[in-house]
């Protein structure tokens, strides 16, 4: 039992599932708690992953009248309450009642103001920032004496009512996120994901009408929500506004906001038309490289199935393919590499993006004249220079040989 403990208390969730396997038993108590409990309060959803698939039960009574499950909620563990959530389908009305109820009192009260309310403190709050590797997100932790809690429980309800097919009000959904400024704090990737698969036209335009805010951070979820519409449902797989781009030309046009500029025209990529790469060329020479990086995607190159674009966009690329910047260059340079045009100065652009100081670029560089059947990618291949062993194999290292096979066939070889 103890080396069971103990490998959920380092997290160890290979081993807490091979012992498992061998018969221990998922409900173990430590210091008069299962060890489910363990992993709710070390925020490790891995373990209780493993400890809900051996049996643990999310919904043991505890002898503070707590469970697991409601622990979860209090702890603004938005993913392992999912988790704990959905291990029993469906969960019992009366604990998903509770659930609710706990997520929106933390929602509403907010964070501190809950955590102070609990804990009977008034000394200063412990803030940390955790960021989710996997996922990409980040929240922030907070602990006062002996309480620690992360401000997730807004994405918490969201997610849950989500789940149990709660139609939450657009307002709502919009100030829940607004709480949370930030493109890539979860609170406000989970409202975006949740108005995102609803993709319908109220949606659409309750979204779109929200781009004539005042505040740039009102816009700013406007345009991701509007981003996440033309994307579609990842899910389901719809698609309803994937060419509805052109409707966000207006606003690109007259944004100043850097941010919200580079969501709009991200948003605007997955379209086709010329109002598009006329808005896009006239941010060519804008000082955030964020927005820049975007207008090689507004540049149309087929044109009734032939490899064509005018003079001044073709320009335009080549330019950014010099730009100060890796993340324009490389926006640059993969344009370039899937331009089927043959004018010479885009293989010499490429040639000269071999040579660039990232490697990332060399890469795609390579790739794009193995992909145009630009015979100098075999002599570029050797400048891409040594591979770092622990980063994942890229495909494109394979595009050289491709072309190389593609010559020997063409040549009866």
């Amino acid at each position: 039992m103890e080396r069971f403990v103990a490998a959920v208390r380092r997290g160890d969730a290979d081993e807490v599932r091979a012992l498992l396997d061998d018969g221990a038993d998922p409900d173990t108590l430590a210091e008069g708690l299962p060890v489910l409990c363990l992993a709710v309060a070390a925020y490790d959803t891995p373990v209780a992953e493993v400890l809900l698939e051996g049996g643990a039960d999310p919904l043991r009574p505890l002898p503070d009248g707590s469970t697991p499950l409601t622990r979860a909620v209090d702890g603004g563990a938005h993913l392992l309450t999912y988790t704990l959530a959905t291990s029993r389908i469906p969960l019992p009305a009366p604990a998903r009642a509770e659930l609710l109820a706990r997520a929106r009192r933390w929602s509403e009260a907010g964070a501190e103001a809950e955590l102070r309310r609990i804990t009977g403190l008034t000394g200063p709050i412990e803030r940390i920032r955790v960021v989710d590797d996997e996922v990409g997100w980040w929240c922030g932790q907070l602990t006062l004496g002996p309480v620690t809690v992360r401000d997730e429980h807004r994405a918490v309800l969201t997610s849950m009512e989500a789940l149990y097919g709660i139609r939450t009000p657009f307002d709502e959904l919009v100030a829940r996120a607004i709480a949370h400024p930030d493109r890539d704090h979860v609170v406000w990737c989970d409202v975006v994901f949740t108005l995102g698969r609803r993709i319908d036209e109220e949606t659409w335009q309750w979204s779109r009408d929200l781009l004539n805010h005042p505040d740039r951070t009102h816009r700013l979820l406007a345009a991701d929500l509007l981003l996440s519409l033309i994307l579609g449902d990842v899910v389901k797989g719809g698609q309803p506004f994937w060419e509805r781009g052109r409707e966000l030309v207006p606003w690109a046009e007259q944004e100043e906001d850097p941010e919200v500029l580079a969501v709009l025209l991200h948003g605007m990529t997955h379209d086709s038309a010329p109002e598009i790469e006329a808005v896009g060329l006239s941010y060519l020479t804008h000082p955030d490289p964020r927005v820049r990086a975007l207008v090689p995607e507004t540049v149309q190159w087929a044109e009734d199935g032939r490899p064509q674009v005018g003079s001044e966009s073709l320009t335009a690329v080549l330019t950014l393919a010099r730009d100060e910047d890796p993340g324009v260059r490389e926006a640059a340079c993969r344009w370039l590499g899937h331009y089927r045009g043959r004018e010479p100065e885009v293989g010499d652009a490429l040639v000269a993006l071999t040579h660039d100081e990232r490697q990332p670029i060399r890469i795609c560089a390579v790739s794009g004249l193995a992909y145009r059947d630009d015979p100098r990618c075999v002599e570029a291949e050797h400048r891409i220079g040594p591979l770092d062993p622990e980063l994942p194999f890229d495909e494109r290292l394979m595009d050289v040989w491709r072309y190389q096979r593609r010559r020997e066939a063409a040549d009866g070889g």
